[in-house]
């Protein structure tokens, strides 16, 4: 079953200290200040932190999933994810942590290791 909007809003408002805040005309959720996810303009996508040199490899392994927006994603450690190609909402739970996990603040990162990374 597909994973939705609705599904992004409710995992994203789940992790610790998130929070939602309109930008660009988009619903944005973020931690300490930071965006680390974003609704696409048709509630089909996400946008999530991701490292650059990690982004060509995961394309590469699932294009249904991964893209980026060319010319926008360019310059930036940010990844675009396509909701009808999550498995489920383990993975979307997964992919949102770990975006959680670039723009928390390290405390705030480090008091969660359930949330996995190091």
């Amino acid at each position: 079953m597909a994973t939705t909007a609705q599904d992004v809003r409710k995992i994203a408002l789940a992790l610790p200290d998130s929070s939602e805040k309109l930008a660009w005309g988009m619903p944005t959720f973020r931690v300490g200040g930071k965006v680390f996810v974003a609704l696409g303009d048709d509630d089909t996508t996400i946008g999530v932190k991701c490292p650059k040199e990690e982004r060509a490899g995961l394309i590469a392994a699932e294009p249904e999933k991964f893209f980026l927006r060319e010319g926008h994603d360019d310059n930036y450690a940010w990844l675009r994810v396509r909701l009808a190609a999550v498995e489920d909402t383990g993975e979307l739970r997964a992919i949102l942590a770990d975006s959680w996990r670039q723009a928390a603040p390290k405390r705030l990162a480090a008091a969660h290791p359930e949330l996995g990374g190091g």
